[in-house]
């Protein structure tokens, strides 16, 4: 079995990281036919996910994201790959939040 393990700084805050993270999961179910269940909690979040030869967690903090998995023997033999494409578009949903945020706390000019 090989494990994947990724954790991830940000500066969203819990509400905003909800959202990168269901983004996360309903991209992973359609692409790669995971289910997933959102567990809330007052402080954090956690996302468990599944399918065939892979099962884990992402837990959803206001100033990180945690994700571990574990891959079975015959997913594992691609866990490279894997963590890559994993990192690859946590990255891309946390870079589109944080943008999402700078152009809400960006005042807008007002009419003269």
């Amino acid at each position: 079995m090989a494990d994947i393990r990724i954790h991830r700084e940000h500066k969203l805050g819990l509400a905003k990281a909800r959202e990168v993270a269901w983004a996360w999961a309903e991209d992973v179910e359609k692409r790669f036919d995971m289910e997933c269940t959102v567990l809330e909690g007052e402080t954090s979040d956690t996302v468990e996910f599944t399918r065939a030869g892979v099962n884990g967690t992402l837990i959803v903090a206001a100033d990180h994201f945690d994700l571990q998995a574990k891959l079975g023997f015959l997913v594992g033999a691609f866990s490279t790959k894997i963590q890559a494409e994993i990192e690859t578009n946590l990255d891309a949903l946390l870079a589109k939040g944080a943008k999402s945020m700078a152009k809400k706390s960006v005042p807008k000019a007002g009419k003269k």
